[in-house]
């Protein structure tokens, strides 16, 4: 950090009366952590002197080799909007190092381990840029507080108050992302009853990365002081719409022009665009491990419910894996559909981001599009057209990541043996467990 970007630090926390600082960061199953400094620790914070025990954070490191480093990104540096009654409270977030007397960045920060797919992707003369939509339900509470699966509304898609029962709520979410400095574009409620989604400014994928963890964060704040519960779980409710995460994506140049445009071309999309989504979909099986990473998450990815199920992509079907919207010239994009909001942002912006290098870099075409609901085809006439599906489970995607190199290779050797040891573990505890629907289906007839 240089020293004028500590000193812009320390002067934005004594501008705005801050006395307490959470230091955080992202273990590899994407659970956002934190330890709060008293603004007395904020120098020996921002020279990156804080330690903490890796070997108590998912998938770092061994007892035997724990100590590790935060150090603070003085770009990310925020006041939290809700001040408590004794001083306000800010935030920075971090990249983790290991201890000397190397003290290098850590190959298993899932930020770290970004910032080399976009070394990578500028390297080739690219910046890549993302616009997450993401999707949460707000349920209520019980007497203790606890969520229940009742929801607080039956509204539906653009449906308004006083049928969205959660539009102050998420009036209140868009005004703190607002103050937190989020460019918000849109919000709404969807299809599902009390399923909503706000919808912020694009950006190069390493901020938005960082957004979503933020995002999360100050939905499920502003949800609890309403009374409310805010879940990110793909598929909380059987016969509704899961919630997704879909990924908007491009790439730019470094002087800012769209490199997926091109008038002449099909379509208006550049050899670039095709050939990214060329990578998205050769690789889409394998990279589902990583934006899909739960067992609940494959309880969305299933027909009927506006959740992609075949790699195929369409200008306007949105039945298919990938959509191209329809804006052109800068805001030429595509939109991969299936992530969900259950996702390390940091490691699915990476595996995102190398598969379509890989199809830059090897000319990957795309198959034709598909324009019809996929939904509606016969199994004969999708091996007709060449339509193969995402996995089915969790460890379907996980057999599928372990056989692809150029995946395994966007994470790293560390961070891809202990996230697979961690969803194989998870896969064979929901195996063992017995189901309320088991009980449903076989007590009374076996």
């Amino acid at each position: 950090m240089t020293k004028d970007k500590k000193l812009e630090v320390i002067e934005k926390v004594k501008a705005n009366g801050v006395r307490f600082i959470r230091l955080q960061f992202t273990d590899i199953m994407g659970v956002l952590k934190n330890v709060a400094i008293p603004v007395s620790q904020l120098d020996k914070a921002l020279d990156g002197e804080l330690m903490f025990d890796g070997s108590s954070i998912s998938g770092f490191a061994e007892i035997e080799e724990s100590d590790m480093y935060l150090v603070p990104d003085p770009d990310t540096f925020t006041v939290f909007p809700w001040r408590p009654s004794n001083g306000a409270v800010a935030r920075l977030i971090c990249d983790v190092y290991t201890p000397e007397p190397d003290k290098s960045p850590f190959n298993g920060d899932p930020r770290t381990n970004l910032k080399r797919l976009i070394k990578e992707a500028a390297d080739m003369g690219f910046v890549m840029n993302a616009g997450p939509e993401g999707e949460f339900f707000l349920f209520l509470v019980d007497e203790k507080g606890q969520p229940i699966l009742n929801t607080q509304d039956m509204a539906g898609y653009f449906d308004l108050a006083p049928v969205d029962l959660g539009e102050d709520a998420r009036r209140d979410m868009v005004c703190t992302l607002e103050d937190m400095g989020f460019e918000i574009e849109a919000s709404h409620h969807e299809v599902a009853p009390g399923q909503h989604e706000i919808d912020f400014k694009y950006g190069p994928a390493d901020k938005i990365a960082d957004d979503i963890q933020t995002y999360k964060l100050v939905v499920r704040t502003i949800a609890e002081r309403h009374g409310l519960h805010a879940s990110f779980m793909a598929k909380p409710i059987a016969g509704i719409n899961g919630s997704g995460m879909h990924t908007h994506q491009s790439l730019f140049s470094p002087d800012g022009k769209n490199v997926f445009y091109d008038a002449d071309k099909p379509h208006q999309l550049s050899d670039i665009a095709r050939w990214y989504m060329g990578g998205i979909m050769k690789h889409a099986r394998a990279l589902t491990a990583i934006t899909n990473p739960t067992v609940n998450s494959y309880k969305r990815l299933v027909p009927g419910y506006e959740a992609p199920v075949y790699i195929a992509w369409s200008e306007k079907n949105r039945s298919c894996l990938v959509r191209v919207p329809a804006k052109r010239g800068v805001s030429t994009r595509i939109e991969v559909r299936h992530p969900d909001p259950m996702c390390n942002p940091y490691l699915a912006m990476a595996v995102m981001l190398a598969a379509g290098l890989d199809g830059v870099k090897n000319q990957i075409e795309p198959p034709a599009p598909i324009d019809a609901n996929i939904y509606h085809m016969s199994p004969a006439d999708r091996e007709k057209a060449g339509i193969a599906s995402l996995p089915g489970s969790l460890l379907e995607a996980v057999a599928e990541l372990e056989k692809d190199e150029v995946i395994k290779n966007a994470l790293g050797p560390h961070i891809v043996s202990r996230f697979v040891a961690a969803k194989k573990a998870e896969w064979e505890r929901y195996n063992m467990e017995v189901h309320p629907w088991e009980i449903t289906e076989y007590m009374r007839s076996f």
